[in-house]
């Protein structure tokens, strides 16, 4: 049987999900928020648009699970926080009925050898930083919404490209399942929510929110060919001592691809280190704007 904390059930084992899950979807919408736990008000937004979608009727779940598929050797997998108290505390605010919270071996049991690739979207920014990091994305997104088996999923827009890869890798599989992105929740000086931010020391805090200047200075700026775009949204984020780019690319916001005479949206999208914490955003921009 199912752990409660309030309403909240709590499951661990895939095979209680499905169960739980199917007999939900009798009474409504099941919509699936998927996250890997330590989590903050952006992650509330997106359960409390979740609930809204799910209307009265319906069902909320969220996923905890910290997925060891999308971490690269050297990447934070064993310091990324896990805070299931406090996590399970807030979605029992945001309305959340059922949190799926299985171990490692559950969704890889022993001797698990199928996986997932998306081979366009997927291939620059992260793609090209992190090799395999969507890989792991794709398997275990569908093995949850296998296991769920959810009407709706909310995704934030801040990693536009797991977002854009999840909508493709659905489309792509016949996947029934509705893909809904939401916008990126901020701090009050414009640094963009994350797990990771808990990672930055005080000075690398101060420094930042220099993400979203750039691509806001980008965004309404007078220049409009990518190149130029790029170029000052690298300049800008070099001014912060601290930063260390990944990557800045300017492409399609629709295909990730270099933007050609079709495109009809940018996304200027931007990976930077502080330190050993690596922050992601981006900011989107139409073609026509000035």
């Amino acid at each position: 049987m199912p752990l409660c904390c309030g309403l909240v059930k709590i499951v661990r084992t895939a095979d209680r999900a499905a169960q739980l899950c199917g007999g939900l979807r009798a009474n409504g919408p099941v919509v699936l928020v998927p996250t890997l736990g330590a989590l903050h008000a952006g992650h509330v937004a997106l359960m409390l648009r979740a609930r809204k979608l799910a209307r009265k009727d319906g069902n909320v779940v969220v996923s905890i699970f910290v997925n060891p598929t999308q971490f690269g050797p050297k990447e934070d997998f064993a310091r990324y926080p896990r805070t299931f108290a406090r996590d399970r505390k807030l979605c029992a605010e945001a309305g959340v009925d059922v949190i799926f919270h299985p171990e490692v071996e559950e969704i890889y049991p022993e001797g698990f050898s199928t996986y997932v690739d998306e081979e366009r979207v997927s291939l620059p920014l992260c793609g090209k930083s992190r090799p395999g990091h969507f890989r792991g994305v794709c398997t275990v997104v569908l093995k949850l919404f296998n296991i769920i088996g959810p009407d709706v999923a909310v995704f934030g827009e801040k990693d536009f490209q797991q977002l854009a890869v999840i909508r493709r890798m659905v489309r792509d599989l016949n996947v029934p399942v509705k893909i809904v992105g939401m916008p990126t929740v901020r701090e009050g000086d414009g640094l963009a929510l994350s797990s990771r931010n808990a990672f930055l020391s005080a000075e690398e805090r101060a420094q930042a929110p220099v993400l979203r200047h750039a691509l806001l200075m980008a965004r309404d700026t007078l220049y409009k060919k990518p190149a130029e775009l790029t170029r000052m949204v690298k300049r800008e984020i070099g001014r912060a001592r601290l930063a260390r780019v990944d990557y800045v690319e300017t492409l399609d916001a629709e295909t990730l691809e270099g933007p050609t005479a079709r495109t009809r949206e940018l996304v200027i999208a931007c990976a930077v280190f502080f330190g050993r914490t690596r922050l992601i955003d981006n900011i989107r921009r139409k073609v026509s704007e000035k």
